[in-house]
């Protein structure tokens, strides 16, 4: 037991103390503000066409806690998924492994240590939606219990099993981070789709690991039992939409159904079984050493050898006329070159045939679906290959080396920055050019800004987290936002915008506040290291 809990001490303390985790706290508790909007904002977070629910405390809660449910179970696993890699890394994974804990009590403290990571942003975003409720002050009472079931219902059996799955993951996909990430995503985007595309009935009810069915089916049962209508299902998610009239319903909450109930213990078992299911299968950091055999034959020192070699390292038998010229390469380009090279070579080379055969598809695909998925999706992709490109000189212990080059603030950033945009240039190629075809200007310099946006935001982030992590979390929710076509955080122009020029000047003017805050801060750090 004093291991069991040492560990998820530990593994807490360490997340909660990064800096990606407060970033991502304080950009969840803005988010969990916008949950549940007022009557006169031009979005809504549950959507049914002509009906808006009154601003009761059953709204409220449900409504946020739903809405936390969800958002927090597509980026939270990028948030914990990578405990036992960096036990790996740091090798305290070899500590571990020669103490008395099992394979399983290990797994499940860092199921835990996950759980209470997401349970700690949960409990933000529940305070943060009882605050709202008073300052938006309405003529409702305040009810309590309404703020806490859909928090307790909902979101706990849920970050139960994003916690287990960010385990099970790393056991049996090991450190192929955009591996996890594609295989998670497809499922929840495959479940996702399970419950939208089929009627609420006990077994939808049984396979929802949100709930969301149950609070959809109710929303639009409460609104057909007061003004007789038919409707059969409402929208979930940030939809913009133009202002209509609309009739106000009272929410009175969720009328909990037992097989619901049970359901949602039934989601908290099967995340600790997948847990001890890929206990059988956890290495336990046992990793086979492969060893070259091309130089095993061992090297008989002879007299003459030993001679010879003396003579060679002898400083009298040093002529510097005879050692090849020093050549000074100031500029940036074999800078360049190197970091191309890393991004090329870094993760599964399998990866890049997806990457062509994507790529290769904008260019037959219609243009719009190009634009608003594939290259999105494509530039998610290479998620890993950004997501360290300031950061590998500090995990890796070169920043002593790099710091203390010539003049590293105007050569090795700007070819980080540089090499960065050529592979996102390239991978944006098959859109820019079908675009440039049609002579659609506004199109070509909306996806050259978003491109070089994420690389810009990778630099950024990475300089002042000094991690990779943030980055990543951020990334996806812009991937997610710009398939969904949410004008607000669009960074690709996929999503139709009242004033281009507008929507030009801000992101050209994000992209010149994150340099400038990507050059100070590396100033301030070379300085001062």
């Amino acid at each position: 037991m004093k291991y069991f809990y040492n560990i998820i001490k530990a593994d807490y303390l360490q997340r909660t103390r990064s800096y990606s985790f407060l970033i991502t706290l304080i950009v969840t508790v803005y988010i969990a503000y916008l949950f549940v909007p007022l009557h006169t904002a031009n979005y809504t977070t549950l959507d049914v066409p002509g009906f808006k629910g009154a601003y009761n405390s059953a709204w409220a809660g449900y409504i946020s806690g739903i809405m936390t449910t969800v958002m927090l179970s597509i980026y939270g696993f990028l948030l914990v998924n990578n405990s036992i890699k960096k036990d790996i890394e740091t090798e305290v994974g070899l500590i571990i492994a020669s103490t008395p804990i099992s394979n399983f009590s290990y797994l499940f403290s860092k199921q835990l240590s996950n759980f209470l990571v997401l349970l700690t942003i949960v409990g933000c975003t529940f305070i943060v939606s009882i605050i709202m409720f008073f300052v938006r002050g309405t003529d409702y009472p305040f009810v309590f219990s309404a703020f806490l079931y859909p928090y307790l219902i909902f979101a706990v059996p849920a970050m139960s099993l994003v916690a287990s799955l960010a385990v099970v993951a790393e056991v049996f996909l090991d450190r192929k981070s955009i591996l996890q990430f594609l295989v998670y995503f497809f499922v929840f985007g495959f479940t996702m789709a399970a419950i939208k595309t089929h009627e609420a009935d006990s077994l939808i009810t049984l396979i929802d690991p949100f709930g969301l069915k149950t609070m959809t089916s109710s929303i639009t049962n409460d609104i057909n039992s007061q003004f007789h209508t038919h409707i059969k299902d409402a929208s979930f998610g940030f939809i913009f939409r133009d202002k209509q009239a609309f009739q106000v319903f009272v929410f009175e909450g969720v009328n909990w159904q037992l097989p619901f109930l049970l359901s949602r213990i039934v989601w908290i078992g099967f995340s600790l079984a997948l847990v001890y299911f890929s206990s059988f299968f956890f290495h336990r950091f046992d990793f086979k050493q492969t060893v070259s055999k091309k130089n095993n034959k061992p090297v008989q020192l002879t007299a003459d050898l030993v001679s010879d070699e003396k003579e060679m390292i002898s400083p009298a038998g040093i002529s510097r006329a005879l050692l090849p010229p020093l050549v000074f390469d100031y500029s940036i380009f074999p800078f360049v070159k190197t970091e191309l090279l890393l991004m090329i070579r870094k993760g599964n080379q399998l990866l890049w045939l997806v990457n062509a055969g994507l790529w290769i598809a904008m260019f037959f695909v219609s243009l719009p679906i190009a634009h608003s998925y594939l290259l999105p999706v494509l530039l998610f992709l290479q998620v890993i290959r950004w997501s360290d490109l300031t950061t590998k000189e500090k995990t890796n212990r070169l920043h002593y080396f790099s710091y203390a080059a010539y003049r590293p603030l105007f050569r090795i950033l700007p070819a980080q920055i540089l090499s960065g945009i050529i592979v996102a240039m390239v991978m944006a190629l098959p859109v820019i050019v079908r675009y440039a075809i049609i002579s659609d200007l506004f199109a070509v310099v909306n996806i050259i800004n978003g491109s070089v946006l994420i690389i810009l935001l990778a630099v950024c982030l990475g300089i002042i987290t000094e991690g990779k992590k943030l980055y990543e979390i951020i990334f996806f929710m812009l991937t997610y936002s710009a398939v969904n076509k949410l004008p607000i955080t669009d960074y690709l122009g996929g999503a139709p915008h009242d004033n281009h020029l507008v929507y030009i000047s801000v992101l050209s003017g994000l992209n010149i506040i994150l340099v400038l805050v990507s050059f100070i801060v590396r100033n301030y750090q070379s300085r001062h290291i």
